[in-house]
């Protein structure tokens, strides 16, 4: 099923008007306990979703997990929901992939709406079909693809989201720059945060999430084609897990951008990416992200937390790379030697 994504500067009525456009015997809306003091009090009283059952559940990624995904079925059950029922994801990534996730197993399937409330949600969670929770502390280790009734995109939600948070989600687009074109690419590179411009973030935004929208047609269950938006993840991923071992977690988008800058340097070890954009990229992300601080004695465990990555196979880890800005290529292996090189000249860009 094709998702029916929109995006707009009047969230109040568009989403009001997508619902009475739905066919459903109940509605349900979840959100965690920031959005609904956040976000919900953004749409009228007499709004579709102030009428709708509420279910609530914990804020952050922490709540991501089988307690919380119970919690939402309990709550469906004990109300009523139906095979025609329809649950609204209003929140970020979290509330995005856990809702997706419990309405796709309840009584087989009921369909759902995604409102993201963060960038991070609107340009990665919320577009794409994929679902899930954590599982014994490793990211999104069950779940399934299964596309929303609709997306509905809005940066209205985002002036109470910090430059931290903000920058979370756009390490995502950065990533679709990449995978893209250079025209893109350099739009994302160039926009300025000092003087935030919310009308010009949604038309970024649009971009960015259409690069995505355009691969999952293609390929909706990362078959082929759509593992180049894996760019960054695999590397990224470990440093997330990692962090939350030590109990200093990381946002998502940040790791993402330290994992970009490492596949970047194993993508010119194996394919010759240009060290010259991996300059100027890796200048970017230390400017704005920092540096997620690792020791040579960290080397093995990463590297151990990236075999368990999902999009492994036959116990190898699978990359993507990419060969120049636009051209990623897919299916890629590194040995350990290389990693660990990736890891080495991070560290010097770095100055760790």
């Amino acid at each position: 099923m094709e998702q029916a994504i929109l995006f707009t500067e009047d969230i109040v009525n568009t989403s009001q008007d997508f619902l009475n456009a739905c066919d459903y015997d109940r509605l349900f809306v979840l959100t965690d306990e920031h959005t609904r003091n956040l976000a919900l009090p953004l749409f009228p009283s007499s709004h579709l979703l102030n009428l709708a059952d509420q279910i609530t559940i914990g804020a952050g990624d922490v709540h991501k997990n089988m307690d919380s995904l119970v919690a939402v079925w309990q709550v469906l059950s004990r109300n009523g929901a139906t095979r025609k029922s329809l649950l609204v994801n209003l929140g970020g990534g979290m509330i995005t992939d856990l809702g997706g996730f419990a309405a796709s197993a309840f009584k087989r399937g009921i369909r759902f709406v995604n409102i993201p409330t963060t960038l991070l949600g609107a340009v990665d969670a919320a577009v794409g079909g994929k679902t899930g929770i954590n599982f014994n502390g490793l990211k999104n280790e069950i779940g399934v693809f299964n596309p929303a009734e609709g997306v509905l995109i809005s940066t209205q939600f985002f002036s109470s989201l910090s430059r931290h948070e903000l920058l979370s989600g756009y390490a995502e687009m950065l990533k679709h720059g990449l995978i893209s074109n250079k025209d893109v690419y350099q739009k994302l590179l160039a926009y300025d945060f000092e003087y935030l411009s919310l009308t010009e973030m949604l038309r970024l935004l649009e971009e960015s999430v259409k690069v995505k929208e355009h691969i999952v047609k293609i390929d909706p269950c990362e078959k082929g084609v759509r593992k180049a938006l894996n760019l960054g993840h695999t590397v990224g991923h470990a440093f997330e897990s990692l962090s939350h071992e030590q109990n200093s977690p990381v946002p998502h988008g940040f790791a993402v951008a330290w994992g970009l800058v490492c596949e970047l340097l194993i993508s010119h070890q194996k394919l010759q990416f240009p060290s010259a954009v991996i300059s100027v990229f890796s200048r970017y992300v230390y400017d704005n992200y920092g540096a997620f601080p690792f020791s040579c004695d960290d080397y093995e465990h990463l590297y151990d937390l990236m075999t368990h990555d999902k999009k492994n196979e036959a116990g190898v880890i699978n990359f993507t790379l990419l060969s120049e800005v636009g051209k990623p290529v897919i299916n890629q292996t590194a040995d350990k030697e290389t990693v660990f090189i990736a890891f080495d000249l991070y560290r010097d860009l770095f100055r760790l």
